[in-house]
């Protein structure tokens, strides 16, 4: 987990977008293992500093790949998140992100409805891409409120599940669990405006993060999870 954390912040920081914690050392053999990283004192965001998130986000997502995936996998939380490229997006978004979660909630004992829903879904998948093609973007792959901060008046990201995937994941995960203002999103527009159907299809990209929580920290979840369900119905 701490080898794949300290490449990914490296690519991040070479996509020249958003500040990242530098890399000092990573360490890892069978017993243990030590991930180092710079110090930087976080403060509060304020809406200078909301916008300029907004703003270098839509340039990080300009960092773009020929496919879909990542050069090795990585975790979500402490969930594997399997990053094998591929040149089509909604295959590698059905096996690799919502049809793995789905097994993992079958092992789970979360079967029944959930695993049916699953299924009709995966099988209808391409219906929400019918008339968009996403870019191979360079996403943090965690964006939630708990993963950024401000210090001097800039953005700082840290804990990323990076991967080159629909820059619509990480607008989708801003949105579960809130954080984010008015001023991140519409200076984001203004970098890169979303395109029509994005509502839609970020309710399904939810669902890959939902689906992993039920899967980390049990059934309070579920009701999320259904919710998504049926409004992707």
């Amino acid at each position: 987990m701490f080898l794949a954390e300290a490449d990914g912040l490296r690519e991040l920081a070479d996509a020249n977008a958003l500040r990242v914690p530098k890399v000092l050392g990573c360490v890892a053999s069978t017993n243990e293992c030590l991930l180092a990283l710079e110090w930087i004192d976080l403060k509060l965001a304020t809406p200078a500093t909301e916008a300029l998130l907004g703003q270098r986000l839509a340039k990080q997502h300009r960092h773009t790949a020929e496919q879909f995936g990542w050069k090795r996998d990585n975790t979500i939380g402490s969930t594997l998140q399997q990053n094998n490229w591929s040149d089509d997006w909604v295959q590698f978004y059905a096996e690799r992100r919502l049809g793995y979660q789905l097994e993992l909630a079958a092992k789970n004992g979360y079967t029944g409805v959930l695993q049916s829903e699953g299924l009709r879904l995966l099988d209808n998948l391409g219906y929400y891409f019918s008339n968009y093609w996403p870019e191979a973007s360079f996403l943090h792959g965690d964006l939630w409120a708990g993963n950024w901060a401000s210090s001097n008046g800039e953005p700082v990201v840290f804990d990323p599940a990076v991967y080159y995937g629909d820059r619509e994941n990480d607008l989708a995960m801003t949105k579960l669990f809130g954080g984010f203002t008015q001023t991140f999103y519409a200076a984001y527009d203004d970098a890169w405006p979303m395109s029509p159907g994005s509502d839609q299809r970020m309710l399904l990209y939810q669902l890959y993060y939902m689906l992993n929580h039920l899967n980390l920290f049990g059934a309070s979840y579920l009701p999320r999870v259904e919710r998504l369900f049926f409004e992707l119905r």
